[in-house]
C-alpha cells in the first residue's frame, strides 16, 4: 500500500469509528504533512482519494470537511437461480428501454449511459484534430485489425497500472466493448452451446447469447461481492459449460465488486475446467477508492478474454473498445477483419494523442469524485422516498444501484407508470433469462447535472407506495 493510500485508510477508519464526524474540518495539508511526517503531495493524494470515495468534500477557501454520508440501508438479497439451462429471449423489452435513452424529456434513471456532460468532449475534439492533421494518409487503409500500434501500446501501459501484464500484441481494437465481447463470444462458442452468466446479469450479455443461439445457465451472486465462486463450481460439475461471461468489477446491474481472493479462485477454477472467461470490465476505471484488478491479472493460461472501452469513462459516442484476448487474440483479430474490418483510424489516433498527453487521469479523478458524491444523493433520495422494506446496493464504483422493492410491487408496472411522469427506469425483468427479478430495478446515478433527479425519485417512490397493497 502506498503512503497516500495508508493515510487515506487511517482517516477513513477514524471516520468509521466516529473520531472524525460529519462536518468536522480535516487538518490543513500543511498541518497533516507536519503531524504525519509525510510530504504535502502525499496528503493531497490522500485527500483526493477520500474525496473520490465521497467521504470528504473541499469547500472554497475553507479546507476539507467530512461529508454527511447517506445512512446505510439494507442490501438486496443474494440471488439463488435454478441451476438449469435456459433459452434466452429478452430483446424486445431491451429495445424498448434503450429507445427511451434518446428522449431528453425523460429523467434518465433507467439509462445505460452516464451524462455526456461529464466528459471532456472539447479536449477530445482538439486531440482528434491534432492527430488527424498529422496523420499519414496511408494509415487510413493500412491500419486494419488489430488496430493502431501506438494505441495498443498505451492500453498495455494502462494494464500495468491495474496490476495486470498484457502484451500490446494481445490487444485488438474494436468498435466499442460490445463488439469486443461479441467477437470473443463467437471465438469460444458454437450455436447451441451453454454459457454461464451472473444472476442478475447485464442484458447486453443476454442479447448476445440470444443472437448467437446460445443457452444460458445463471449463477448465484452476492449484491456486494458479486459472483459466488462455489456456486459456479457446482454449475461446472453439472453442466457442459463452454464459456463464462462475467463482470467482476462493478457489475451491471448490481454494482458488486469481487474481492481479489475470489477473482483468483475464479480464474483457477475455470483453468482447471479449461473454460474461457469473457471478462466485461467497462466500469473498472470508475472506482471510488482504488483501481480493482481485473480477473485477467491472475490469467496464466490465456483463457481470460478481457474486454473494455472508453465509452463509460472518457468518450461516449466514439465507440472505441478493445479485447485483450489471451490465446484467442489472433482469432479475435481475424473475426474483426471478417465483420467490420477496422475501427476508424482518426478516432484511434485522437484517443492515443489524448492518452499520451496525460489528460485522462486528471479527468478520471474528477469524474470519480462527481459520481461518488451523486451516488450519496441518490441513496438519500431512495431512503427518503421509497416504500418501507426497500433494499439497495451501495457500490464502490460505477454509476448504478440495484433496488429491491417489496415483493408485491411489479417493476414492469412501475416502469410503465413512471413513463407517464417522464421518468425512465430499468425494470429487473431485463436482467435475467427467466425475468425473475420482477420487483427490482436498476437506477442510474450518473446524471448529476440533471435538474429533476431528486423530484423524480420522490415521484417514483410515491408510485411504488401506491402499488403496495
Amino acid at each position: 500500500m502506498k503512503r497516500y493510500e495508508a493515510l487515506a485508510e487511517a482517516l477513513a477508519e477514524s471516520m468509521a469509528a466516529g473520531q472524525l464526524r460529519p462536518g468536522d474540518r480535516l487538518p490543513s495539508v500543511r498541518e497533516a504533512s507536519r503531524d504525519r511526517g509525510v510530504s504535502p503531495s502525499t496528503v493531497f493524494e490522500a485527500y483526493y482519494l477520500l474525496e473520490a470515495r465521497g467521504l470528504i468534500e473541499a469547500r472554497p477557501r475553507s479546507g476539507y470537511f467530512v461529508r454527511h454520508a447517506a445512512a446505510p440501508q439494507p442490501e438486496p438479497s443474494a440471488s439463488s437461480p435454478e441451476s438449469r439451462e435456459r433459452q434466452v429471449e429478452v430483446s424486445e423489452l431491451v429495445f424498448q428501454v434503450l429507445g427511451l435513452a434518446r428522449n431528453r424529456a425523460l429523467t434518465p434513471l433507467g439509462s445505460a449511459f452516464p451524462s455526456p456532460a461529464l466528459f471532456p468532449l472539447p479536449k477530445l475534439a482538439l486531440a482528434l484534430g491534432r492527430a488527424t492533421r498529422h496523420l499519414d494518409p496511408w494509415r487510413t487503409i493500412e491500419d486494419l485489425s488489430p488496430g493502431s500500434p501506438e494505441l495498443r501500446r498505451q492500453l498495455a501501459l494502462r494494464y500495468l497500472t491495474s496490476g495486470c501484464r498484457v502484451d500490446a500484441d494481445e490487444v485488438v481494437i474494436t468498435n466499442g466493448a460490445m463488439e469486443a465481447l461479441n467477437l470473443c463470444l463467437e471465438v469460444v462458442t458454437q450455436p447451441g452451446d451453454l454459457v454461464a452468466i451472473e444472476s442478475p446479469t447485464f442484458y447486453g450479455a443476454l442479447q448476445a447469447l440470444e443472437r448467437r443461439g446460445l443457452k444460458a445457465v445463471e449463477v448465484a451472486t452476492n449484491p456486494r461481492t458479486g459472483l459466488d465462486v462455489d456456486a459456479l463450481a457446482s454449475v461446472l460439475e453439472k453442466h457442459p459449460v463452454k464459456a463464462c461471461w462475467l463482470m467482476p468489477n462493478f457489475q451491471n446491474p448490481l454494482g458488486s465488486l469481487m474481492p481479489d481472493e475470489a477473482k483468483a479462485r475464479l480464474v483457477a477454477l475455470l483453468e482447471s475446467h479449461r473454460v474461457p472467461l469473457i471478462e466485461d470490465d467497462v466500469y473498472g476505471e470508475l472506482y471510488f477508492s482504488r483501481r480493482p484488478r481485473p480477473a485477467k491479472a491472475w490469467d496464466r493460461s490465456g483463457l481470460v478474454l478481457h474486454c473494455s472501452s472508453f465509452s463509460k469513462s472518457l468518450a461516449p459516442g466514439f465507440r472505441l473498445g478493445w479485447a485483450a484476448a489471451g490465446k484467442f487474440a489472433q482469432e479475435v483479430g481475424r473475426r474483426k477483419l471478417m465483420s467490420t474490418l477496422a475501427t476508424p483510424v482518426p478516432i484511434q489516433e485522437g484517443l492515443s494523442e489524448y492518452l499520451q498527453r496525460g489528460g485522462y487521469d486528471r479527468h478520471l479523478r474528477q469524474l470519480r469524485q462527481t459520481l461518488a458524491q451523486h451516488q450519496q444523493q441518490v441513496l438519500r433520495g431512495i431512503a427518503r422516498h421509497f416504500p418501507a422494506g426497500t433494499r439497495v446496493t451501495q457500490p464502490e464504483g460505477g454509476y448504478f444501484v440495484w433496488v429491491e422493492l417489496p415483493s408485491q410491487i411489479d417493476a414492469l408496472e412501475l416502469h410503465r407508470l413512471a413513463l407517464s411522469h417522464d421518468i425512465s427506469i430499468a425494470p429487473g425483468h431485463l436482467f435475467s433469462a427467466d425475468h425473475r427479478f420482477s420487483h427490482h430495478l436498476r437506477v442510474n446515478f450518473g446524471h448529476p447535472d440533471h435538474p429533476k433527479v431528486e423530484a423524480s425519485l420522490k415521484t417514483l417512490g410515491q408510485i411504488a407506495k401506491a402499488l403496495s397493497p
